[in-house]
């Protein structure tokens, strides 16, 4: 097949860490590549935010980057984007239009990609009026940021709605994970239209080492436990509480990794908050930030901690619990959005209610042995080679991309042979 994915915001290129740049880049990264590694052809259409960019930039064999023209050639937040996303459509269509460039299916990442995906795909029919299938990822909803942020929440004023006229106007929705779905139905996506298909982690690249006990130097205090938070520094993905369950774990430290660079995280006011947050407890000297690290380097710092812990006040799908799974570390996670889905609660890790300080700290108390962390760690690798390869999700999406082409191809079949009778 011949695949365009549309990820208006999120460019594969782009580096990791910024205020947009996180999950879904990686996410649309990856799924192109093992897409490609199975034989489809694939174009990832994302807006350019650079004069100087090239049209067309080869991420790898069988997968180009196309750099649509869509608004100022600027970075924007993805907040702001909306104004541009019927530009973006009608660029689209132009090149769908093309007979060499004319995909066979559209999957679009994000509920904007959605919205220029659906008039590309409805301004490029072909000749006898037959539409390119578009498949819909949303990879967050309006409705869930809304309820959980409030007055805080960015998003356009007219974005649920939108989404919801989505859910109705795509062929299928892909829902990452099963609390997704009852979100859908609220919108009025029609279950038939709905398939679930996790997002996925690089198994070759996130590997098991060593328990972090067994590299601790010789001498060294290994009896105080070491947690890892890694992820954008912002409120909602719950640090805070976290830190807030430090002074009931006297023996534990906490590491606390994403935002900017290292020697930038004094202007970042998550980070100042945090800080401060810790100072007020009295832990402050036991949580350290290490500020942004790189995506390749994030398997050796999972490796030296016993526990991650994720917990966040909501979280769509949440690509850190597969990470750590991945390396073998337990993850104490919110019960919430995906977690609930990629942490089973008393076998690779324990879920908790989100913003509950005192259930974290006893979550983290009950992984304070080590045979218990071992055991967790090496499940959480068994569950992610079964079912969270990036190979097994391309298949698995390849799938519902064969379903819309077949139903696209009976369709046009049956209607070539009502349009034949009735000649």
């Amino acid at each position: 097949m011949r695949i365009a994915m549309v990820s208006e915001h999120a460019s594969p290129l782009a580096t990791l860490g910024g205020a947009d740049a996180g999950g879904q880049n990686v996410h649309v990264a990856e799924l192109a590549r093992h897409l490609a590694a199975e034989g489809h052809v694939v174009d990832v259409y994302t807006r350019r935010d650079d004069p100087d960019l090239p049209e067309r930039v080869t991420l790898t064999d069988g997968v180009d980057v196309v750099h649509v023209d869509a608004g100022p050639p600027v970075p924007l937040p993805k907040d702001e984007l909306l104004p541009w996303m019927d530009a973006m459509g009608d660029r689209l269509a132009t090149y769908w239009s093309d007979p060499d460039l004319r995909p066979d299916v559209v999957h679009a990442h994000f509920w904007m990609s959605g919205l220029a995906s659906v008039r590309g795909a409805e301004r490029s029919r072909s000749a006898d009026g037959v539409r390119v299938p578009v498949v819909q990822t949303f990879h967050a909803l309006g409705s869930v940021k809304r309820r959980h942020q409030g007055a805080a929440d960015t998003s356009p004023r007219d974005r649920v709605r939108l989404e919801a006229g989505l859910c109705r106007d795509v062929d299928a929705v892909v829902a990452t994970c099963h609390d997704e779905v009852d979100e859908l139905h609220a919108l009025g996506a029609p279950v038939e239209r709905i398939r679930v298909v996790p997002c996925g982690v690089d198994l070759g690249h996130f590997t098991p080492g060593t328990d972090r006990a067994a590299q601790d130097a010789p001498g060294a205090d290994a009896t105080r436990l070491r947690l890892l938070s890694i992820g954008r520094l912002v409120e909602r993905k719950g640090v805070g509480t976290v830190v807030e369950a430090l002074p009931d774990l006297p023996d534990v430290e906490l590491l606390v990794a994403g935002g900017p660079p290292p020697d930038a995280l004094h202007d970042d006011p998550e980070a100042a908050r945090l800080a401060a947050l810790a100072e007020r407890l009295g832990v402050a000297d036991r949580v350290r930030f290490l500020g942004a690290v790189a995506h390749g380097d994030v398997p050796a710092l999972l490796r030296t901690v016993d526990v991650v812990v994720c917990t966040p006040w909501y979280e769509p799908f949440g690509i850190v619990p597969l990470e750590a799974a991945a390396c073998g570390r337990p993850v104490v996670g919110s019960a919430v959005g995906g977690l609930l889905d990629t942490v089973v609660d008393g076998r690779t890790g324990l879920l908790v209610p989100p913003r509950d300080p005192a259930a974290v700290a006893a979550a983290v108390g009950r992984l304070a042995d080590r045979q218990t962390r071992l055991r967790f760690g090496a499940a959480a690798r068994l569950r992610a080679e079964r079912l969270y390869g990036w190979a097994t999700v391309a298949r698995r999406t390849a799938a519902v991309y064969q379903e819309q082409t077949d139903g696209r191809t009976r369709a046009s079949s049956s209607l070539a042979a009502v349009v034949g009778g009735e000649r």
